[in-house]
């Protein structure tokens, strides 16, 4: 007897909660453990004829990518906050609904921001490459030494909802919290930060940067040579939002002459082959993108994007529509 299941495409796995849902719910063909390449999911849509896709981060579908996707397809479904991998206006030009899973990632993500900023101020890179190789020697009082991030002042590119739970936490640390965002926050959102109309005129008082703003065609490669070189010598910078945002040329530059004492980054121009210069360099703190990544929020995510595709599916309205 042939499925009449709702089909699904899955362009990788899931959490192993969020797997067993979908394979009660849906008929879905065999799931890749890596993330499909968009050539393999497009392949795979049309001997599949999916009505729904889920895919992630990592997966670009463009305007000519989108053209060859099936008639079938009612509902991209990408389990992520970010949407830049997407060609929005497209699908939505075919009549298909795309769909994020936001909110669930916020706490896991500001997490992910502290990690950055403790590893790359407390020199963790080169702690651990000195431990792998054997130790075996007393340090110096003056030696390897890192930075005290209590009491710091720091800086938060885009004050959304990542941006206020590093707040949260960076005043647990008793950090002088700053903020540069489209507009000021109300003052219960504010908690005591300090507003900055513009990132420049914040840059000179900040101790240690962090972003978090999403990705567009208006702050692709904002963080240049210029903007670094305004704040102060041995600041710390920290990125786990989007790799875009940032001038890599101008970073790595930073980091060599010590404009930057050091950098936590999660995130890079060309995932999953970031520019290999970074691994040069011993004051650069590197994880590869997996701010979302325990077992809570994947589920997390993975059980949004499913609600998502039922609701499209069965007529009705997306709890988290991406709009152009």
């Amino acid at each position: 007897m042939s499925d009449t299941r709702p089909r699904v495409l899955l362009t990788q796995r899931q959490t192993t909660p969020v797997m067993q849902r979908i394979e009660q719910s849906f008929n879905i063909p065999a799931v890749p453990d890596q993330l499909m390449t968009t050539r393999e999911l497009l392949d795979a849509a049309r001997a599949f004829q999916p009505q729904a896709i889920m895919t992630a981060t990592g997966l670009p579908l463009r305007g000519s990518d989108v053209l060859l996707l099936p008639d079938s397809v009612k509902v991209v479904a990408t389990v992520s906050v970010g949407t830049d991998h997407l060609d929005i206006p497209a699908l939505h030009a075919r009549g298909i609904v795309v769909t994020n899973t936001p909110d669930v990632l916020t706490e896991c993500n500001a997490d992910m921001a502290m990690l950055l900023m403790l590893a790359a101020a407390r020199r963790a890179s080169e702690y651990g490459a000195l431990m792998r190789g054997g130790w075996g020697r007393s340090l110096a009082m003056d030696e390897l030494l890192g930075t005290r991030i209590s009491g710091k002042r720091l800086g938060i590119v885009g004050m959304g909802r990542i941006g206020r739970a590093v707040a949260r936490r960076a005043r647990g640390f008793d950090m002088k919290v700053m903020y540069s965002n489209r507009r000021r926050l109300p003052a219960d959102q504010e908690a005591g930060a300090t507003f900055f109309s513009t990132v420049t005129d914040m840059l000179p008082h900040c101790d240690i940067l962090s972003l978090h703003l999403p990705a567009s065609p208006e702050t692709d490669g904002m963080i240049n040579a210029d903007l670094l070189s305004r704040l102060p010598r041995g600041a710390i910078f920290i990125n786990a939002a989007r790799g875009a945002l940032v001038d890599e040329d101008a970073l790595i530059d930073a980091l060599r002459s010590g404009q930057l004492a050091a950098a936590g980054l999660d995130v890079y121009r060309n995932e999953p082959n970031p520019d290999p210069r970074f691994l040069e360099l011993p004051n650069v703190f590197l994880t590869p993108h997996v701010g979302s990544a325990t077992v809570e929020t994947r589920t997390d995510m993975g059980m949004m994007a499913v609600d998502n595709v039922e609701a499209v599916l069965a007529g009705r309205d997306a709890l988290t529509p991406v709009q152009a």
